[in-house]
Protein backbone atom coordinates (compact mmCIF):
# COMPACT_ATOMS: atom_id res chain seq x y z
CA UNK A 1 0.00 0.00 0.00
CA UNK A 2 1.05 3.54 -0.52
CA UNK A 3 2.31 5.31 2.40
CA UNK A 4 1.51 9.07 2.95
CA UNK A 5 4.59 9.86 2.92
CA UNK A 6 4.98 8.70 -0.90
CA UNK A 7 1.73 10.60 -1.56
CA UNK A 8 2.74 13.84 -0.34
CA UNK A 9 6.11 13.26 -2.51
CA UNK A 10 4.11 12.79 -5.44
CA UNK A 11 1.62 15.56 -5.01
CA UNK A 12 5.03 18.20 -4.29
CA UNK A 13 6.14 16.89 -7.19
CA UNK A 14 3.77 17.93 -9.33
CA UNK A 15 2.23 20.78 -7.67
CA UNK A 16 4.15 23.92 -6.59
CA UNK A 17 1.22 26.21 -5.89
CA UNK A 18 0.53 26.74 -2.10
CA UNK A 19 -3.07 26.90 -2.50
CA UNK A 20 -3.19 23.96 -4.32
CA UNK A 21 -1.33 22.19 -1.88
CA UNK A 22 -3.40 23.46 0.71
CA UNK A 23 -6.43 21.90 -0.96
CA UNK A 24 -5.36 18.25 -1.23
CA UNK A 25 -4.64 18.81 2.32
CA UNK A 26 -8.19 19.89 3.20
CA UNK A 27 -9.78 16.92 0.70
CA UNK A 28 -7.38 14.29 2.40
CA UNK A 29 -8.61 15.60 5.93
CA UNK A 30 -12.51 15.44 4.81
CA UNK A 31 -11.34 11.70 3.14
CA UNK A 32 -9.81 10.68 6.92
CA UNK A 33 -13.25 12.35 8.36
CA UNK A 34 -15.43 9.90 5.72
CA UNK A 35 -13.45 7.09 6.27
CA UNK A 36 -14.06 7.04 10.08
CA UNK A 37 -17.87 7.94 9.24
CA UNK A 38 -18.39 5.09 6.93
CA UNK A 39 -16.89 2.32 8.70
CA UNK A 40 -13.24 2.38 7.99
CA UNK A 41 -12.18 -1.03 9.80
CA UNK A 42 -8.26 -0.09 10.19
CA UNK A 43 -5.27 2.58 10.38
CA UNK A 44 -4.44 1.52 6.85
CA UNK A 45 -8.16 1.68 5.65
CA UNK A 46 -7.95 5.14 7.00
CA UNK A 47 -4.82 5.79 5.17
CA UNK A 48 -5.94 4.37 2.12
CA UNK A 49 -8.98 7.27 1.67
CA UNK A 50 -6.80 10.11 2.86
CA UNK A 51 -3.94 9.08 0.04
CA UNK A 52 -7.03 9.49 -2.99
CA UNK A 53 -7.63 12.67 -1.13
CA UNK A 54 -4.63 14.19 -1.06
CA UNK A 55 -3.07 13.32 -4.78
CA UNK A 56 -6.60 13.40 -6.62
CA UNK A 57 -5.37 16.42 -8.13
CA UNK A 58 -1.21 16.32 -8.04
CA UNK A 59 -1.77 16.56 -11.94
CA UNK A 60 -3.72 19.69 -12.13
CA UNK A 61 -1.67 22.48 -11.78
CA UNK A 62 0.47 20.92 -14.77
CA UNK A 63 -2.26 19.97 -16.75
CA UNK A 64 -5.37 21.77 -16.21
CA UNK A 65 -7.38 21.00 -19.22
CA UNK A 66 -10.11 18.46 -19.41
CA UNK A 67 -8.37 16.19 -21.77
CA UNK A 68 -5.43 16.13 -19.83
CA UNK A 69 -6.53 16.02 -15.82
CA UNK A 70 -6.70 13.54 -14.65
CA UNK A 71 -5.80 11.52 -17.43
CA UNK A 72 -2.13 12.52 -16.96
CA UNK A 73 -1.35 11.64 -13.40
CA UNK A 74 -3.65 7.93 -13.96
CA UNK A 75 -0.82 7.26 -16.19
CA UNK A 76 2.02 8.29 -14.51
CA UNK A 77 0.42 6.64 -11.14
CA UNK A 78 0.06 3.53 -13.16
CA UNK A 79 3.44 3.65 -14.57
CA UNK A 80 4.68 4.16 -11.11
CA UNK A 81 3.26 1.06 -9.96
CA UNK A 82 0.37 2.80 -7.62
CA UNK A 83 -3.00 0.07 -6.96
CA UNK A 84 -5.38 0.29 -9.19
CA UNK A 85 -7.96 1.16 -5.97
CA UNK A 86 -6.18 4.78 -5.80
CA UNK A 87 -6.11 5.30 -9.51
CA UNK A 88 -9.64 4.09 -10.23
CA UNK A 89 -10.75 6.35 -7.50
CA UNK A 90 -8.92 9.48 -9.18
CA UNK A 91 -10.30 8.85 -12.19
CA UNK A 92 -13.73 8.85 -10.79
CA UNK A 93 -13.54 12.16 -9.01
CA UNK A 94 -14.01 13.67 -12.85
CA UNK A 95 -17.32 13.74 -14.02
CA UNK A 96 -16.61 13.81 -17.65
CA UNK A 97 -13.84 10.88 -17.30
CA UNK A 98 -16.41 7.65 -17.72
CA UNK A 99 -15.21 6.11 -15.12
CA UNK A 100 -18.19 5.63 -12.44
CA UNK A 101 -18.32 5.93 -8.56
CA UNK A 102 -19.00 2.37 -7.66
CA UNK A 103 -17.42 2.56 -3.62
CA UNK A 104 -18.17 4.53 -0.81
CA UNK A 105 -14.90 5.70 -0.71
CA UNK A 106 -15.39 7.02 -4.76
CA UNK A 107 -18.20 8.73 -3.82
CA UNK A 108 -16.64 10.51 -0.72
CA UNK A 109 -14.08 12.17 -2.63
CA UNK A 110 -16.62 13.31 -5.35
CA UNK A 111 -18.47 14.82 -2.34
CA UNK A 112 -15.15 16.17 -0.73
CA UNK A 113 -13.57 17.85 -3.49
CA UNK A 114 -15.48 20.59 -4.57
CA UNK A 115 -16.98 21.03 -0.81
CA UNK A 116 -14.03 21.67 0.31
CA UNK A 117 -12.53 24.29 -2.10
CA UNK A 118 -16.00 26.10 -1.32
CA UNK A 119 -15.71 26.09 2.44
CA UNK A 120 -12.09 27.51 2.52
CA UNK A 121 -13.64 30.47 -0.05
CA UNK A 122 -15.83 31.08 2.34
CA UNK A 123 -13.80 30.59 5.43
CA UNK A 124 -11.35 33.27 3.69
CA UNK A 125 -14.49 35.81 3.07
CA UNK A 126 -14.64 35.91 7.08
CA UNK A 127 -12.91 39.13 9.00
CA UNK A 128 -11.06 36.30 10.95
CA UNK A 129 -9.99 34.27 7.76
CA UNK A 130 -10.80 31.48 9.75
CA UNK A 131 -12.52 28.33 9.95
CA UNK A 132 -14.10 28.63 13.34
CA UNK A 133 -16.42 31.38 11.68
CA UNK A 134 -17.32 29.09 9.21
CA UNK A 135 -20.78 26.12 9.64
CA UNK A 136 -23.43 24.82 7.59
CA UNK A 137 -25.16 27.74 7.45
CA UNK A 138 -23.11 30.45 5.94
CA UNK A 139 -22.08 27.93 3.52
CA UNK A 140 -25.50 26.93 2.37
CA UNK A 141 -26.09 30.81 2.52
CA UNK A 142 -22.58 31.32 0.19
CA UNK A 143 -23.96 28.51 -1.98
CA UNK A 144 -27.16 30.69 -3.02
CA UNK A 145 -25.18 33.92 -4.60
CA UNK A 146 -23.94 32.38 -7.92
CA UNK A 147 -21.14 35.47 -8.22
CA UNK A 148 -18.99 33.84 -4.71
CA UNK A 149 -16.27 31.24 -5.94
CA UNK A 150 -18.18 30.94 -9.02
CA UNK A 151 -15.98 28.12 -10.58
CA UNK A 152 -17.17 26.34 -7.62
CA UNK A 153 -20.29 23.67 -9.15
CA UNK A 154 -22.75 23.35 -6.54
CA UNK A 155 -24.59 20.70 -7.98
CA UNK A 156 -21.34 18.73 -7.59
CA UNK A 157 -21.67 19.78 -3.63
CA UNK A 158 -25.16 18.77 -3.50
CA UNK A 159 -24.64 15.63 -5.74
CA UNK A 160 -22.32 14.37 -3.58
CA UNK A 161 -23.58 14.64 -0.65
CA UNK A 162 -26.94 12.59 -1.83
CA UNK A 163 -24.66 9.93 -3.39
CA UNK A 164 -23.30 9.41 -0.35
CA UNK A 165 -26.60 9.35 1.30
CA UNK A 166 -26.19 11.92 3.91
CA UNK A 167 -27.69 15.21 4.71
CA UNK A 168 -26.16 18.08 3.15
CA UNK A 169 -25.56 20.34 6.32
CA UNK A 170 -24.33 17.15 8.12
CA UNK A 171 -21.85 16.20 5.40
CA UNK A 172 -20.74 20.04 5.58
CA UNK A 173 -20.11 20.02 9.38
CA UNK A 174 -18.47 16.99 8.97
CA UNK A 175 -15.86 18.64 6.81
CA UNK A 176 -15.98 21.98 8.21
CA UNK A 177 -14.80 19.51 11.49
CA UNK A 178 -12.17 18.03 9.46
CA UNK A 179 -10.86 21.09 8.11
CA UNK A 180 -10.88 22.66 11.62
CA UNK A 181 -8.54 20.07 12.94
CA UNK A 182 -5.60 21.32 10.73
CA UNK A 183 -6.92 24.92 9.96
CA UNK A 184 -3.06 26.24 10.64
CA UNK A 185 -2.01 24.04 7.56
CA UNK A 186 -4.57 25.62 6.04
CA UNK A 187 -4.20 28.80 6.77
CA UNK A 188 -7.65 29.01 8.10
CA UNK A 189 -6.54 29.56 11.95
CA UNK A 190 -6.92 33.34 11.30
CA UNK A 191 -3.11 33.88 11.66
CA UNK A 192 -3.50 35.40 8.09
CA UNK A 193 -5.71 38.13 9.00
CA UNK A 194 -3.29 39.08 11.83
CA UNK A 195 -0.47 39.69 9.55
CA UNK A 196 -2.88 41.64 7.18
Amino acid sequence: MIDRDEAWCLLTEFTQSESLRKHALAVEACMRACARKFGATSPDEENLWGVVGLIHDFDYERWPSLEDHPYKGNAIMTERGWPEVITRAVMSHAEYSGVSRDTIMEKALFACDELAGFITAVALIKPSKSLVEVDAKSVRKRMKDKAFARKVNREDIVNGAAALGVDLDEHIELCIAAMKAIAAELGLDGSAAKTA
